[in-house]
């Protein structure tokens, strides 16, 4: 559970710097809630935005992060045979808060205690750049998919539904 003085953008800059990722975080005005939201706010088609979306493996024994094309959406059936997990279910909105001090609409791919076990969706590598939330749902950040999947440690897998 993360302190009550957490600092969600902080914590995104503090670990893009300690893993020399250069990213320049911006904020908005208008919200990036949704994927059309953060479509309009950043400019990019809503393939390009970023969708960080924690899940619990095995009823909570563990979290996982699926980073997902914004159009796309997380088969945890995919999920459950590429982690060998009995269970994958979406993270409930207060479980992720408590958990890692990020709320719906602001959860970024990196600023964790710890990284979760991360997951990219195969997608998100059509493109040269993608649009990730870095902490709220007013601040974000470019990224290369490459570049994330360096950042987060993470695995590029087949993980959207269809």
């Amino acid at each position: 559970m993360r302190e009550e003085n957490f600092e969600p953008v902080k914590a995104v800059r503090q670990y893009l710097d300690s893993v020399n990722c250069a990213s320049e975080i911006k904020t908005t005005e208008t919200t990036i809630f949704t994927v059309s939201d953060a479509s309009f706010a950043v400019g990019a088609p809503e393939e390009e935005i970023l969708k960080s979306i924690l899940l619990r493996v095995n009823h909570g024994e563990s979290r996982a992060l699926a980073l997902m094309s914004g159009i796309n959406r997380v088969d945890t059936k995919k999920i459950e045979r590429l982690l060998g997990a009995k269970h994958v279910s979406f993270a409930k909105a207060e479980e992720c808060i408590e958990w890692s001090g990020f709320r719906p609409g602001g959860v970024p791919p990196v600023g964790y205690p710890e990284q979760p076990l991360t997951l990219l969706d195969e997608d998100l590598f059509k493109y040269g750049t993608v649009w990730a939330a870095a902490g709220t749902d007013h601040a974000f950040f470019p990224i290369s998919p490459d570049e994330l999947l360096r950042i987060t440690g993470g695995r590029k897998a087949c993980i959207k539904k269809g």
